[in-house]
């Protein structure tokens, strides 16, 4: 991978080094009530660009264009005026126990997967797609940070990035964790990072369609062929991964009953009696609740090899717990086929286990599913395999935020 250092724009109002006013979520993560709350927070907020709503006789893209002229022409942003490279720590409370999750951020050249420099771990939708070419076309703006991958087993990069000195920046984002943020402007330190990252293959976290638009976007722009991506190595602390536990509805004559007496083809059913937000769900067993019912599916090993797999999968894919469910649940038993989970008409997730148990407690969803998290050496595994994931397979906790610092691509 071929990253640079770059002058970032960072907010230039700010009086000490909390940022925590203008800086959100990654869009995908933003609802409407999130959006509201993010307006208030401050007249700067980087949502304005990120994620533009729709103003009376303005289109929202030219609309953040309007916003982005402003605050560069009154200096609410500002270049730094070196080329950097910038640290950026997470510390975040999970489990009850505080983690710091280190990555840096650059530069990253953007090519076509099949280079085999950027792999993908999932598919993704047009839509989505199609909004961020708009607004990127009417900005210029490189505003949403990717989230990036890498192998680092020796830790010489984790080492070569390791921040000195006090933050330049730093935020609470919405959950309460705590984002810093540093520079590396030396000449040799950043020749380094560079050697050390120009072997690398990476793999994105997050950010499947922020990237796919940035390889689009360069076809037509030629000068733009880099994208702010934050690197984080695969072998270091602080790489949490949350399962997307699903939520069904809409499948005509559903019954808990009926579900368990298919599933029996393939599963080991049994009735939980604890409480199901307090359940452990791995590999092999699925957590099933719907209404005031909560069952283990375990699946057996015997079983495992009469499932209907799709063509040319791996056993690592065939062992992830979302291949499981959908291949031996959602798909043969509740008639909920790919082109259903894409059109997202029967479907939702949630990372929060609570959550999910309580939307079926309450009725609205038919049923949850609750599953185990995808580990880094299981997503590493499948993707180096050359395969996708099925899709919402991951939840990286907590996201990277927007707003720190981004870069502005020249001539848009």
């Amino acid at each position: 991978m071929n990253v640079k250092p770059f002058g970032g724009y960072r907010y230039a109002e700010a009086t000490g080094a909390d940022v925590s006013a203008v800086v959100a979520p990654p869009y995908d993560q933003i609802d409407a009530p999130t959006q509201d709350t993010l307006l208030a927070m401050s007249p700067h907020n980087v949502v304005r660009i990120t994620l533009p709503r729709d103003e009376p006789d303005v289109d929202r893209y030219q609309g953040a264009r309007h916003v982005l002229d402003a605050w560069l022409t009154q200096r609410v942003w500002a270049a730094d005026d070196r080329p950097a490279i910038y640290p950026y720590q997470q510390t975040y409370t999970i489990g009850g126990k505080t983690i710091t999750r280190s990555s840096f951020i650059a530069l990253g050249e953007v090519s076509e997967y099949a280079r085999g420099v950027v792999l993908p771990h999932e598919r993704t939708h047009s839509g989505p797609k199609k909004d961020r070419m708009q607004l990127l076309e009417a900005t210029g703006a490189d505003a949403g940070l990717l989230f990036i991958l890498v192998s680092d087993p020796d830790r010489a990069i984790l080492v070569a990035t390791a921040p000195t000195g006090e933050p330049i920046a730093e935020a609470r984002d919405l959950k309460g964790e705590l984002h810093r943020l540093w520079r590396i402007t030396d000449d040799a330190a950043i020749a380094t990072i560079r050697r050390l990252m120009a072997p690398k293959p990476v793999i994105i976290a997050d950010g499947h369609h922020r990237y796919e638009t940035a390889v689009a976007f360069a076809k037509n722009h030629p000068g733009a062929t880099d994208k702010m991506m934050a690197f984080c190595t695969l072998e270091a602390p602080g790489l949490t991964i949350l399962a997307n536990h699903r939520l069904v509805h809409g499948v005509p004559g559903f019954s808990l009953d009926k579900l368990a007496t298919a599933a029996r083809a393939w599963f080991d059913v049994a009735p939980f009696g604890g409480d199901p937000t307090t359940m452990t769900p791995t590999s092999r067993t699925i957590g099933v609740v719907a209404g005031g019912k909560a069952m283990v599916f375990r699946l057996r090993d015997d079983a495992a090899r009469t499932i209907a797999w799709p063509a040319r999968t791996s056993r690592a894919w065939r062992e992830l717990s979302v291949s499981v469910l959908h291949e031996a649940l959602l798909k043969p038993l509740l008639g909920i086929t790919d082109d259903k989970l894409d059109a997202r008409t029967h479907v939702d997730y949630t990372a929060d286990q609570a959550a999910a148990v309580r939307a079926a407690r309450e009725g609205r969803c038919q049923v949850a599913f609750l599953i185990a998290p995808t580990t880094g050496a299981e997503l590493s595994a499948v993707v180096n395999a050359g395969e996708l994931m099925p899709q919402k397979s991951t939840h990286f906790y907590p996201k990277m935020l927007d707003g720190l610092v981004w870069h502005r691509l020249d001539g848009v």
